[in-house]
């Protein structure tokens, strides 16, 4: 049966050893060398931006937004998001989703860049950046490069960098 109702909640500090073992085991360990991932290295995730799911007592899924700029303009790298495989295909990570953008959104931030299918993240408002726009400090594929307008903004253009508050 699949499983529709979830707990989400924001992420506290005793969620980070599972969260990284549920990244571990959804990535494994060449994630380290992908892109999104450098951009993240040595630039803490927002905690008011970063949920995890919950089924019963079991941490089952987890994202996490990360301030970034894209040029001069202040936005946030969407992920990752991860299921448990044990909870995938029931929602969860579209609950998460909706959940984090939601948030973002409420805290006024304009926009959500990742990369990822566009087939699962467009029903969320991601659209893929128009080639050359926006750089990231490492190879992607550009069709893999998304954009959420959170406030219907002009796109920005320009480098990424991660930033630290």
């Amino acid at each position: 049966m699949k499983q529709t109702s979830w707990v989400i909640r924001l992420e506290d500090a005793a969620d980070n050893t599972t969260i990284e073992d549920l990244q571990a085991e959804a990535f494994g360990p060449g994630r380290f060398a992908r892109t999104a991932f450098r951009i993240r290295e040595n630039v803490p995730h927002r905690e008011d931006l970063a949920f995890v799911g919950m089924a019963g007592s079991q941490l089952a899924g987890s994202v996490r937004l990360s301030p970034i700029t894209i040029g001069e303009t202040d936005a946030l790298l969407l992920g990752p998001l991860t299921v448990s495989p044990d909870f995938k295909n029931r929602g969860l990570g579209k609950a998460l989703m909706r959940t984090a953008l939601d948030a973002a959104k409420a805290a006024g931030d304009q926009f959500v860049l990742l990369v990822g299918d566009a087939p699962y993240y467009s029903p969320f408002g991601f659209e893929q950046v128009p080639f050359g726009n926006i750089t990231l400090p490492g190879p992607v594929d550009p069709e893999r490069l998304l954009i959420a307008r959170l406030h219907q903004d002009d796109l920005p253009e320009g480098h990424v960098h991660g930033k630290t508050l």
